[in-house]
């Protein structure tokens, strides 16, 4: 199969003004796109300098999805992120202090890169990255 081009993750969000306020001021994400235009938005996108793109989505009132399937599964988390940072240590301390829950302290890894989790208003796990010093 050929003629895939980029993929957008998108998460279900229970509150999507408290995601999106997640992901906008503690994160950096830009938004880019709202539905609908006017009034509350049920999805937004948002977008990093470098072009990665996050859609975020209310949840249905009936919990389904377009698909028609259930938009939560019954146990465990539905989404892992990992976003790049140049300071992990510095950056983990600022979202603590602003109330956001650290799953992992920062900690070095096998394979060269520094990593921390943090949780997003969903319970979602967010990996923050340094990349190995080369």
């Amino acid at each position: 199969m050929s003629g895939f081009r980029s993929a957008f993750p998108m998460l279900v969000c229970d509150d999507l003004p408290r995601s999106l306020e997640f992901y906008r001021d503690a994160l950096g994400f830009t938004p880019d796109y709202r539905f609908p235009e006017e009034g509350d938005p049920v999805f937004v996108a948002v977008s990093l300098p470098d072009g990665s793109r996050l859609g975020l989505g209310q949840v249905a009132s009936d919990g389904l999805g377009v698909h028609g399937r259930l938009q939560r599964p019954t146990s465990g988390h539905r989404f892992e992120l990992c976003v790049y940072h140049d300071d992990v240590d510095a950056v983990v301390a600022e979202l603590a202090g602003l109330g956001h829950p650290v799953l992992l302290e920062p900690s070095d890894t096998p394979w060269g890169e520094r990593v921390a989790f943090i949780a997003d208003p969903d319970g979602n796990p967010v990996m923050i990255t340094q990349e190995a010093a080369r």
